[in-house]
């Protein structure tokens, strides 16, 4: 009658172990389940896109700054919004040919201030920090006919430079 309990003590003790590591298990898997499941296996793609954007994520004919970090991105319907933190925000502006070569970033022609008391929401959907103010939005036609949109975080300590570094979101369709 010994053997019989030790039996049923061991299977017991078994089956609470078991649960106890299962239960482990799913509470690791729920807290870091944005980490582990983003859409596509893209830690950059926020819930919803319905589009993977590949490695090197170019908008207007140009890739992202080289230093470009916390890049997050959604797409929905052949638009994506991309929204990342770089220093060579004016670069990428550049190579995109959305500011022209020679132009004051601060031009009125081809950008205009945003209206916005503390902070700048992302639009729906994209994930990421929202932008802070004051910031600037430029408006452009890439070359292959594509509507860019692009805000960019300005200096709140310097008249005509981006913060260092500066958040910025661009908004396109995607070819």
């Amino acid at each position: 009658m010994g053997d019989g309990g030790g039996r049923r003590r061991r299977w017991s003790c078994l089956g609470i172990v078991v649960l106890v590591l299962a239960a482990l298990a799913g509470g690791t898997v729920w807290l870091l389940r944005d980490e582990l499941f983003p859409p596509f296996g893209d830690a950059r793609a926020c819930a919803g896109s319905d589009l993977k954007l590949s490695g090197v994520i170019t908008a207007a004919g140009a890739p992202l700054p080289a230093d470009a970090t916390d890049v997050h991105y959604y797409t929905r319907n052949g638009g994506a919004q991309v929204t990342f933190t770089s220093r060579r925000t004016k670069d990428f502006l550049r190579r995109a040919g959305i500011l022209p070569e020679g132009r004051a970033l601060f031009d009125k022609k081809y950008g205009m201030p945003v209206d916005a008391v503390t902070e700048i929401p992302l639009p729906d959907g994209l994930c990421g920090s929202a932008l802070r103010v004051p910031a600037w939005e430029y408006r452009s036609t890439a070359a292959n006919g594509t509507a860019v949109d692009v805000v960019v975080e300005r200096s709140t300590l310097f008249d005509e430079a981006f913060r260092g570094p500066a958040r910025a979101v661009v908004s396109y369709t995607t070819p």
